[in-house]
């Protein structure tokens, strides 16, 4: 299984490239609006937001496994500094407000970056602060699996996707400190000299630049550091990769499932972790019922069990990868059963209890699957199929058995319930962003596929 844990080194590339694309459309909305005319800026504006919106859709329609959270926020930042250098402008031409003709573009100079640079640091900060509860996080989840179940490209993109957004607040909150210190006590107001352009403009360009350089240097270290541990898929590696299924089941009698607690951990070799003990590989496209049923009772040595199919999911990195979940109840008491296979039966309360506490004592992908069992079983009794909750008291914190996920036949593989527990009425002005979503969102997401077909 520690081939689970390598990296395509194409995903790092292709992660770093969205990072500079990101940066390249605000130079080129900072230049291009100190080129052209003053009132071509807000069209500058928006046409960057076009061009990242677009790269975005090409990239899941040839589902890249890559994080886009970088020209995401960017597409927002450049969406509202052009509104809003629109509205500014608009506003100065009101008799009785008075506003910086720097802000105008009906005046001159105007001076984007006093405007761009404190809203870039607003809207990375708070994608910062808002984590992976973003849409487009939400979306990534659920089609190509939480981080747990990406392994080590996951932790990379995760950690590397907050660090690049802090970054970016960090860099645009100094960049607006200069800019506007500068402005408030040096800047003369009558034109703009050599000294002033190297404020507003030339800083800006320099900082963009030297950030990409510094990330595009630190993306390469860690490529060698993981070429250097092995844990790098070359492409030829990917082009003789063969069709592999992996098979995960979990044995169930009662309230107790039969665990292994001295699992090598893949991250980690000198720990050790709890895991199913019955797991297995298929160099094959997929492995029918029977199949399962038939490797699930020679490795467990039990063939009256009731086997029940819990998920699957194709790998979104490697895509000749299949992975495959299994739950196989039985009927007797632990005592009666002699299984072969190392490992001992966990009581399911002390499993939840580690599982709440001390979840690094569990496997990346044990964590994963009962992380979504958890999810899918407590949000169907929290809450309703459009996201409101059944008991309105927030405190109510529901539980659930072994037993009841094999009396009620949860559907696991459906992302329904997913996509409620990470949306519902418990986040601020549902309602509203619900109606958003359903009427706004998805018609205009319905007019672009159109457009682009």
């Amino acid at each position: 299984m520690q081939e689970l844990s390598k990296i395509n080194g194409q995903q790092l590339l292709s992660f770093m490239k969205n990072f500079a694309f990101a940066l390249m459309m605000i130079a080129a909305t900072i230049v291009l609006s100190n080129l052209f005319p003053f009132y071509f800026a807000p069209i500058i504006g928006l046409v960057a937001c076009v061009v990242i919106y677009t790269v975005m859709y090409n990239h899941r329609a040839h589902h890249d496994t890559s994080c886009v959270i970088v020209p995401y926020a960017t597409f927002y930042c450049l969406v509202s500094y052009s509104f809003i250098m629109i509205g500014l402008s608009i506003l100065s031409l009101a008799p009785q407000i008075t506003l910086p003709k720097e802000l105008s573009i009906f005046n001159s100079p105007f001076v984007p970056t006093l405007i761009l640079d404190p809203i870039a640091a607003v809207t990375y900060l708070y994608f910062y602060l808002r984590g992976t509860k973003h849409s487009i996080c939400v979306d990534c989840k659920i089609s190509k699996g939480s981080a747990l179940e990406r392994g080590r490209l996951g932790e990379i993109l995760t950690s590397e996707a907050r660090r690049q957004l802090l970054n970016l607040a960090i860099l645009f909150i100094a960049l607006t400190l200069l800019s506007w210190v500068y402005y408030l006590t040096i800047y003369s107001g009558v034109n703009i000299n050599g000294r002033d352009a190297y404020i507003f403009f030339w800083t800006n360009i320099i900082a963009l630049a030297l950030d990409a350089l510094y990330f595009a240097m630190r993306y390469y270290n860690i490529y060698l550091d993981l070429q250097e541990n092995g844990e790098l898929i070359s492409e030829d590696d990917l082009s003789d990769m063969s069709m592999k299924t992996y098979l995960r089941v979990y044995l169930v009698c009662g309230e107790n499932v039969y665990l292994d607690g001295n699992v090598v951990d893949v991250k980690q070799p000198e720990y050790q972790v709890i895991d199913t003990p019955f797991v297995t590989k298929r160099n094959v496209n997929g492995i029918s019922t029977s199949e399962v049923r038939s490797i699930v009772e020679k490795m467990t040595g039990i063939k009256d069990g009731d086997l029940r199919f819990f998920y699957g999911r194709r790998s979104p990195d490697v895509a000749k990868h299949r992975f495959v979940r299994y739950i196989y109840f039985v009927d007797k008491t632990p005592e009666d059963y002699n299984i072969r296979i190392k490992g001992e039966w966990m009581d399911f309360p002390l499993l939840k209890m580690i599982y709440t506490t001390t979840p690094r004592m569990m496997s990346r992908l044990f964590l994963a699957d009962i992380s979504r069992m958890t999810t899918v079983v407590l949000t169907q009794k929290l809450f309703d199929e459009k996201g409101f909750r059944k008991i309105r008291t927030k405190s109510y914190q529901p539980s659930y058995t072994l037993g009841e996920v094999r009396k009620n036949r949860y559907d696991f593989q459906d992302d329904k319930w997913i996509r409620i527990a990470m949306f519902n009425s418990d986040n601020r002005l549902y309602r509203l962003r619900r109606w958003w979503r359903e009427h706004i969102m998805s018609t205009a997401s319905n007019l672009w596929e159109e457009k682009q077909q």
